[in-house]
């Protein structure tokens, strides 16, 4: 065969180069960030809610949830996931502390060149107990919170019913939130969830139990209250919020889930608790 045929041959043998993908020995520098997270004892689920502005090219971008260095045996992370990646929507991880605080390393890997779109990450407990909620204190006298919430750089903060708790137009958002039940009501009649993602809520929890997280640069993007049993029958619930996108909505009323169209996250909420007409309430005020 002559030189000019296995020239050809040869040619028509080399794979063909498609647009937007890598080439044999190409190397290519992506974007990585690394976040370390403490959490306390405890299981929780880590969940990637895909940014909608990530193209998810080649797998990317994507998130892998590690110990952190020096964490040891204090927990183990355990992936949904064979390759262990977090890359779609709705993939997850396990992380069981067992000696807290103990602190997992969140790495996102993401093309340098592509618009941000870094996966948005819910942590969800599924068992153990968080810490307890301290009640605010005034500086003279204590005084009863109707509503605690953990709030972004604010810390604990409460507020009665009927009246805001976090500061609306602040960009601040609410991490976690519990609601106390008022007095002559128990506490399995009041219970509440936290909006995690669209269509996604956590799990129901009684009056006086945290929902939510504390310290973990996690959101809330929404709150849903119901009443039940006897508060069902003495009380009109109302909830209005507003989110860190501007937005506001309500007010809502029991057992509706009160989040934005955008799913932004939860900056203030009041929730206003009334007796009905007629009805001896004993509702704290």
């Amino acid at each position: 065969m002559s030189k000019a045929a296995i020239a050809h041959k040869n040619q028509a043998e080399a794979p063909v180069a498609v647009e937007g993908q890598p080439r044999p020995g190409e190397v290519q520098e992506l974007k990585v960030s690394a976040h370390l997270m403490t959490l306390d004892a405890g299981l929780f689920c880590i969940v990637n809610e895909a940014n909608p502005a990530a193209g998810m090219s080649g797998g990317l971008p994507g998130v892998r949830i590690t110990p952190a260095p020096m964490a040891g045996d204090a927990l183990e992370v355990i992936s949904f996931r064979a390759d262990g990646w977090l890359a779609g929507s709705g993939d997850a991880a396990l992380v069981r502390v067992h000696r807290a605080p103990a602190q997992v390393l969140v790495t996102v890997y993401q093309r340098p060149n592509a618009p941000e779109a870094a996966p948005r990450l819910q942590v969800m407990r599924l068992a153990g107990s968080p810490a307890p909620v301290a009640p605010a204190v005034a500086p003279v006298a204590p005084e009863v919170m109707d509503v605690l919430a953990h709030i972004q750089t604010r810390g604990d903060v409460g507020a009665k019913f009927g009246t805001w708790l976090g500061e609306p137009g602040s960009g601040h958002w609410i991490e976690g939130i519990a609601v106390a039940a008022p007095e002559g009501i128990a506490a399995e009649d009041i219970a509440y969830q936290g909006v995690l993602g669209r269509g996604w809520l956590s799990p129901w929890v009684e009056a006086g139990a945290y929902c939510g997280s504390r310290g973990m640069a996690l959101p809330l993007l929404g709150l849903r209250v119901r009443l039940q049993g006897e508060a069902a029958e003495q009380f009109d619930l109302k909830i209005e919020a507003s989110f860190v996108d501007g937005s506001r909505v309500g007010p809502v009323g029991s057992d509706e889930t009160c989040e934005a169209e955008s799913l932004a996250s939860l900056e203030a909420v009041k929730i206003t608790l009334e007796p009905r007409r007629g009805r001896a309430g004993k509702a704290r005020r």
